[in-house]
């Protein structure tokens, strides 16, 4: 069995820490216990197309929001324990987190997420492409759980991942590498 400290480096080592985008420069660093409140925030804007289509007051919403982030935040951590959590920056603020997992079998993107204004400028588009590299660099497929109406899905299918099963409001997808010569 690998040592703890064997899957942390490797983890770690699946993408670089910097990235460039057209005319900014894109950070990873690690998730920790100060960014809990981004995160909260985060994950509300990620729910806020779909709460504003029921008849809840603002404080409904938030508590509904808070429960749900507790929930998502302790399954990630129990279910996902030795993945590569980070939180997207540009020019040092944060801006979106990066939840991977380097499997024996393949890479799964566990979660991607970008603050409403930050979509749309490439930034999710290279950190994929970055993901996508370090599949082809180990020969192994990179996975996704995507809802079904999710706006990113036609970024996925772009850049060649397919579904391959449908599970409940998600679409499992795979990307997999091209065969490499001898």
């Amino acid at each position: 069995m690998r040592e703890s400290t064997d899957i942390v480096a490797e983890q770690e080592a699946l993408l670089p820490r910097q990235l460039r985008v057209p005319e900014q420069t894109v950070s990873l660093r690690r998730v920790d216990d100060t960014d809990l409140r981004f995160l909260r925030e985060l994950y509300g804007t990620t729910r806020a197309q779909e709460l504003a289509q029921v008849d809840w007051s603002d404080a409904q919403k938030a508590q509904f929001l808070d429960f749900q982030f507790h929930a998502q935040h302790t399954y990630y951590n129990e279910h996902f324990a030795d993945a590569r959590r980070d939180i997207i920056e540009v020019e040092g603020k944060p801006v979106g987190r990066l939840y991977l997992q380097l499997r024996a079998d393949e890479i799964r993107l566990i979660d991607i997420a970008l603050l409403p204004e930050q979509c749309g400028q490439g930034i999710g588009g290279a950190l994929l492409e970055a993901i996508l590299g370090a599949g082809r660099a180990r020969s192994l497929p990179v996975a996704i759980h995507v809802e079904q109406n999710n706006p990113a899905l036609r970024l996925y299918q772009r850049l060649g991942f397919a579904q391959v099963e449908e599970q409940g409001i998600y679409y499992l997808m795979r990307w997999t590498p091209p065969a490499q010569s001898d």
